[in-house]
């Protein structure tokens, strides 16, 4: 697809941006008295209100019609039966499965998929349910303790951040830790605080080749065969995989494999066994909340016209600033402690899917696609880049996220945090311009969204990530790129093969002039210590 403004659907979506584009969002508000009901959207216990965004009613109706023009129904659909939309892996794209109730019908090349995630989801709810009553007992006897999750990326991400933010419904005897950094400084420090006799460890790795993650789980292996022998390696691992020949080598008892499959991508892949720990910090009742509030989301998005369409509207907007108006970044700034870790989340969902170069066809892109995405968590960020945000030379498109009603008593901060969250929005969209000192001047006519839950629960959590996934789906699709590959991803790890036995040998000779530099430092400086 070449660049979206000189495609007939899109046209008349430059006219609306070439009338917007240095429209103030004052007086967007003084001329339409409805338009914050016109530009909110209430699904799956989310409110979005988009008012303080620079575009108007009319022009989001004009990029829902582009969007339609160019497939994007038919590509939801088409998502939903399970074709291949990953068509440069041949794969279908379904972890709208992974939490689709069991009487729905999905088919992957002719066959219902949905009996095998049902039966996972039995299986990993057994194993569940065994660590945390007691009844699992390591080699000593004892019942289990600890659990740590190894894994990177989309083995890691999603679980850590799901069970940081469900921290009120944590419940049971057990603590739950992840290890994914290749550096020892990550694993390291939880081995010497933790007992090998109470401890079991979930290796989570689609292939089960992954460097990172097999490095940490033979280092764990060691440890745990060390205290209690090689029979208890049996006792005190569980593989999260779609590669089970290579957990059984790894030699993970076959009761405690539990397998998701090659149409789940990683990085949305929280909702299958990869959210083991999330399940055993909150428990099987929290987890099936958390599917059953994106399933609650996926039935939105699958049928709500696309001008109404939650996610639909948040990917257009998507489009609106990094197209139209040329927006390199995008902000996630969430006014709850819990989501601490949502922005760096997201960062892999959006990067990693939609930070591609060609199209479908293989063609160099004629337009810039995925944002960077960046955030933090309010109102410490008030305190770090907010002073950019405001007063910066350029202004970047914010998503604001919060709970009305908090899991704690302390109403006074509560009601300041809503304060901040809200003033911040209207700050940037007013600022302050009556001001003599030009230091002081705040330009405002900065572009918003502010999404509201009336309490983070699993299943309020469960909807908003389920809104963003299916926001990157609809941006890809409007870009013309396949959002399911992340072939980015090999090619460091294809050359560290390289340089890693050239760092062991102290000769970087057949790499390039500056790696060779580099290990032949290294090199020198091992020496002198």
């Amino acid at each position: 697809m070449g660049a979206i403004h000189q495609t007939a659907p899109w046209r008349h979506v430059v006219e609306h941006f070439d009338r917007l584009c240095d429209a103030d969002l004052i007086d967007l508000f003084q001329s339409d008295g409805d338009r914050v009901p016109g530009l909110s959207v209430k699904a799956a216990g989310v409110h979005a209100d988009f008012s303080k965004n620079r575009i108007d009613r009319a022009a989001l109706d004009a990029l829902c019609d582009a969007a339609e023009a160019h497939g994007l129904a038919d590509a939801r659909r088409a998502m939903f039966e399970g074709a291949p939309i990953n068509a440069t892996e041949g794969r279908s794209v379904l972890h709208v499965a992974l939490r689709a109730d069991g009487y729905r019908r999905i088919e992957v090349d002719g066959e219902d998929v949905m009996p095998a995630v049902q039966a996972e989801r039995e299986k990993m709810a057994g194993l569940v349910s065994a660590l945390r009553d007691g009844t699992w007992t390591g080699f000593s006897g004892q019942p289990i303790r600890d659990v740590v999750n190894i894994g990177i990326g989309g083995s890691d991400l999603g679980p850590r951040m799901v069970t940081a933010a469900l921290a009120p419904f944590h419940s049971g005897p057990l603590s739950v830790h992840f290890v994914a950094n290749l550096d020892g400084a990550d694993l390291a420090p939880k081995l010497a605080r933790l007992d090998p006799a109470t401890t079991v460890f979930i290796v989570a790795s689609k292939s089960f080749t992954t460097m990172e993650t097999l490095t940490n789980a033979n280092t764990a292996r060691r440890w745990i065969a060390e205290a209690g022998g090689e029979g208890a390696v049996s006792r005190h691992f569980i593989a999260l995989s779609a590669n089970p020949s290579a957990t059984g080598e790894f030699g993970i008892d076959e009761a405690n494999r539990l397998t998701f499959w090659d149409w789940v991508g990683g990085r949305f892949s929280l909702w299958s066994v990869i959210g083991m720990p999330i399940a055993l910090a909150v428990g099987n009742e929290h987890f099936d909340a958390l599917l059953a509030g994106a399933r609650a989301m996926d039935e939105h998005f699958e049928t709500a016209p696309l001008a109404e369409n939650l996610p639909v509207l948040m990917a257009l907007l998507g489009i609106w600033y990094r197209h139209f108006f040329e927006r390199p970044t995008h902000a996630v700034l969430p006014y709850d402690e819990r989501l601490e870790l949502l922005p760096n989340y997201l960062q892999q969902a959006e990067m990693e899917s939609n930070g591609k170069g060609v199209d479908m066809d293989g063609e160099a892109v004629s337009m810039d696609t995925a944002s960077v995405l960046w955030g933090g968590v309010g109102t410490n960020a008030q305190h770090a880049f907010f002073q950019m945000l405001h007063q910066g030379t350029h202004w970047v498109p914010a998503d604001f996220i919060a709970a009305i009603n908090p899991h704690h008593d302390l109403a006074e901060h509560h009601e300041g945090l809503l304060a901040n969250c809200l003033a911040q929005t209207a700050a940037l969209m007013i600022g302050d311009r009556e001001v003599d000192d030009p230091h002081r001047f705040f330009p405002g006519n900065r572009p918003s969204t502010t999404f509201l839950v009336d309490a983070l629960t699993p299943a309020t959590l469960g909807a908003l990530i389920a809104a963003y996934e299916h926001k990157i789906f609809c941006m890809g699709q409007a870009w013309g790129i396949n959002s399911f590959d992340q072939f980015g991803v090999q090619l460091g790890k294809t050359l560290a093969k390289r340089v890693q036995p050239a760092l062991r040998a102290g000769n970087g000779s057949e790499l390039d002039p500056s790696t060779a530099e580099l290990i032949t430092a290294i090199a020198r400086r091992r020496r002198e210590h």
